[in-house]
């Protein structure tokens, strides 16, 4: 049974940063690209980051670009997303997704809040 599971979030002022992880089991993890989603109170789910089986493809939205960096250990079957300069609107539920034989998994989600 695939299972994604994020760790790391928490409460940083702007400017700050902090690393989410998402660790996954029950799949041939570098087989898979994964990514990440955030949703902020009263908005719909948006996509943040995505990175290719290998790491070494990634993909930014913009919102982040240049502040969030993804990359992966596949030996320990975890992604993490690296946020620096971190904004108030950076403030949402971080959840960790990954495709898989056209089915979609979503981890529970991390909170990370950001004050001014």
């Amino acid at each position: 049974q695939v299972q994604l599971v994020e760790s790391g979030g928490g409460s940083v002022q702007a400017g700050g940063s902090l690393r989410v992880s998402c660790t996954a089991s029950g799949l041939t993890f570098s087989s898979y690209a994964v990514a990440w989603f955030r949703q902020a109170p009263g908005k719909e789910r948006e996509f943040v980051a995505r990175v290719s089986p290998s790491g070494r493809i990634t993909e930014d939205s913009d919102s982040v670009k240049g502040r969030f960096t993804i990359s992966r250990d596949n030996a320990k079957n975890t992604v993490y997303l690296q946020m620096n300069s971190l904004k108030p609107e950076d403030t949402a539920i971080y959840y960790c997704n990954a495709m898989i034989n056209s089915r979609e998994y979503w981890g529970h989600g991390t909170q990370v809040t950001v004050s001014s």
